[in-house]
């Protein structure tokens, strides 16, 4: 699948007309660049304009053994052609729960470690609590608040970890270790400094609100640029530049950024979640209810989680979370409806079609909600 995928945009490239260099590039002056190419020997580029999209790849924590270890990554983990005996992830985030569960259903005994209290543990407390019931009917084991401290062994034949839990050191044994801890920027040996672009505090390239970078002419998207790490927050990059280098003025501030997990069932968000709501004294009324209240799910024998909105003053709709099954798509239906600037009302009487997911926004904007004063 992954390389018809890549056939497909070479095909774009070829077609296009846009000529594709293979190699490693960096620069060596201002918008010059030199490529060592894959098949041998060299090229200069000199641009009218140089965008940068080098992208991230998982960061490595100095933990004693660690990179030894050699552990696994997102890109290692697809690639594996053996099914673990026993999994430790490293990182309660989004690229470790996938994968742990993923790791769990086809066979092999998971273990996550975070160093966190909470999985996700910036989401609102019955988002964290309802993953956390999730992963434990699973079977999938959970060492949270826990502090890696050595790593001994090799990923694909037999590990053993030590961390710090309370105050009391700990130890897990597996056959595997897959990191999902962070990402860091490829930003290394490309020559940033001879081009004039600057990096962030956080290692990342410096962009303003255009995505143009402290040297003239210079440009970064995507994940490399600071933002959001999502496929489609990085096609929206590409959307904001292409349009400006044709003349408009489009710019990242004010970007609506879903967030998708795609676990089974889902977790996803559109807007506030009710602890940036607090955190920024926002008055919202909250509209909430099971998923077993939507009757598709009981058609579909997946009854677990829920949905939640967050609600104005003004009636529009400033947040809403779903861990359910199709989350991705409901908050696909919301996020239009927030497009548009519509009142939760509008999706409230809407006519939507019987049996389907979408029908659960009228149950849940039917429901009586709660108000939280700021």
């Amino acid at each position: 699948m992954v390389k018809e995928l890549v056939d497909i945009h070479l095909g774009n490239f070829e077609s296009s007309g846009v000529h594709l260099i293979r190699g490693r590039g960096r620069f060596i002056g201002p918008k010059l660049i030199h490529v060592d190419l894959q098949d041998g020997g060299i090229r200069q580029l000199h641009g009218k304009r140089v965008v940068i999209g080098t992208g991230t790849r998982a960061a490595l924590e100095a933990i004693p053994g660690l990179k030894e270890a050699k552990p696994l990554t997102h890109v290692e983990a697809l690639e594996l052609d053996e099914l673990p005996e026993h999994l430790i992830v490293l990182g309660g985030g989004f690229i470790g729960l996938e994968f742990a569960q993923t790791m769990r259903r086809l066979g092999s005994r998971v273990s996550i470690l975070d160093r966190n209290d909470s999985l996700l543990h910036r989401e609102d407390p019955d988002v964290k609590s309802g993953l956390e019931s999730l992963f434990r009917d699973e079977g999938i084991e959970l060492i949270l608040d826990a502090t890696v401290e050595e790593v001994k062994g090799l990923s694909g034949q037999s590990l053993q970890i030590t961390f710090q839990h309370k105050g009391e050191e700990k130890m897990v044994q597996g056959s595997h270790i897959l990191v999902a801890t962070g990402r860091t920027p490829n930003i290394e040996e490309i020559g940033l400094e001879l081009a004039g672009v600057e990096l962030t505090e956080h290692g990342y390239i410096k962009v303003d609100e255009r995505l143009k970078t402290t040297a003239d002419d210079v440009w970064a998207n995507g994940e490399v640029a600071g933002t959001p790490h999502f496929t489609h927050m990085a096609f929206d990059d590409f959307r904001i530049l292409r349009d400006n280098f044709s003349g408009a003025h489009r710019v990242t501030t004010g970007r609506q950024v879903p967030f998708c997990l795609f676990t089974d069932p889902e977790l996803a968000r559109i807007g506030l979640s009710e602890s940036e709501a607090k955190a920024r004294g926002i008055p919202y009324r909250l509209f909430k209810i099971p998923m077993s209240s939507v009757l598709r799910t009981r058609t579909l024998s997946e009854m677990r989680g829920f949905m939640k909105a967050l609600v104005g003053e003004d009636d529009r709709i400033l947040g809403f979370t779903v861990l359910g099954v199709g989350g991705g798509e409901i908050m696909s239906a919301v996020q239009i409806a927030m497009i548009g600037d519509l009142p939760y009302t509008t999706v409230r009487d809407a006519i939507l079609s019987h049996p389907t997911l979408m029908e659960g926004l009228i149950v849940l904007f039917s429901s009586t909600p709660v108000s939280i004063k700021a």
